[in-house]
């Protein structure tokens, strides 16, 4: 098990980015609200979150292997108009190690839990790669009456290929491999072979910077996760259980924006943000153009008329 002191040490030493952005963060230090707090899950794992901000709960869940130092930004950016949370996964960033629970509908559990130890009734939710998945499972078993909108960002409703799709059910599906085990060894080399990306930015080098130089990782542990999380298919889910406003983000480098569209002509209600190249529009757009992000998502959950 990870140390409790990890979140205390966290803060308590101050880090300088190692690129200068203009009016943002130049050190850790400048996000003077930012929190880092923990509860235990029902079945004795410690999870850390950050939190900072005030105003409506908006809720972000990583993708796999993410934490909250990849929402440093985006979170800075909108702490004067909600209180922002990030929740570091089981086996992820500042929470405990567990060998147990390693699948998606633990995880969603563990966000059930989350929002239960915080007394929130209901919030905005923003689901990154992995995290849409679990918000999606969220969605399937408690409903949406907890989330007043949702946003989407990059995640395939079928990572894996099926014998019965055809070729469309494939792309629509944004299925890419055959295998789990595909799938794990593109996402734990250098370069995963499935994803093309965007040239980082100093906004993203900065938050990776971050996280590599703060962050205990266990790739074993947490890798175990990719095996469910694999073998999901959340079509049906998407296109007959989202009956809230809904944002959809991805981006011209994404391997993904076929199934992101067809996930747009399903949901009702649903916006479509597809970011350019020269947007860094790819599975990383949060971290490498979090101004942008943080601007689209916030006029998103603002429109008038949309909110439960």
């Amino acid at each position: 098990m990870n140390s409790l002191s990890h979140e205390l040490s966290f803060l308590k030493k101050d880090y300088v980015f190692p690129h200068e952005v203009p009016e943002t963060l130049s050190r850790l230090s400048d996000f003077e609200d930012l929190e880092i707090q923990s509860f235990t899950t029902s079945d004795e794992v410690t999870l850390r979150y950050w939190a900072a901000g005030s105003g409506k709960p908006l809720v972000f869940l990583p993708g796999w292997s993410g934490n909250g130092t990849h929402f440093t930004y985006v979170m800075y950016l909108l702490r004067h108009h909600y209180r922002v949370y990030a929740l570091d996964y089981r086996n992820h960033g500042l929470s405990d190690s567990a060998d147990y629970g390693n699948r998606i509908s633990r995880f969603t559990m563990d966000v059930k839990e989350f929002t239960e130890h915080l007394g929130i009734e209901s919030a905005y939710f923003a689901g990154h790669s992995m995290g849409s998945a679990i918000l999606w499972n969220f969605i399937d078993l408690f409903g949406t009456s907890a989330i007043l909108k949702a946003a989407f960002i990059d995640q395939p409703p079928s990572i894996l290929s099926r014998a019965d799709m055809n070729t469309q059910e494939r792309l629509e599906a944004g299925a890419m491999c055959d295998t789990a085990d595909e799938l794990i060894e593109s996402l734990t080399s250098h370069e995963p072979s499935m994803m093309t990306f965007a040239p980082n930015t100093a906004y993203s080098e900065n938050v990776s910077h971050l996280s590599s130089q703060r962050i205990p990782t266990n790739h074993e542990l947490m890798s175990k996760v990719l095996y469910d999380h694999a073998s999901n298919d959340w079509r049906d889910v998407i296109s007959k259980k989202i009956d809230i406003p809904t944002a959809i983000f991805t981006g011209e480098y994404s391997p993904n924006l076929t199934s992101q569209r067809w996930m747009h002509s399903v949901v009702s209600h649903s916006d479509l943000y597809v970011y350019t190249k020269a947007e860094h529009g790819d599975h990383l757009l949060i971290a490498k153009n979090p101004v942008k992000f943080a601007k689209d998502l916030n006029s998103f959950l603002l429109k008038e008329g949309e909110t439960k």
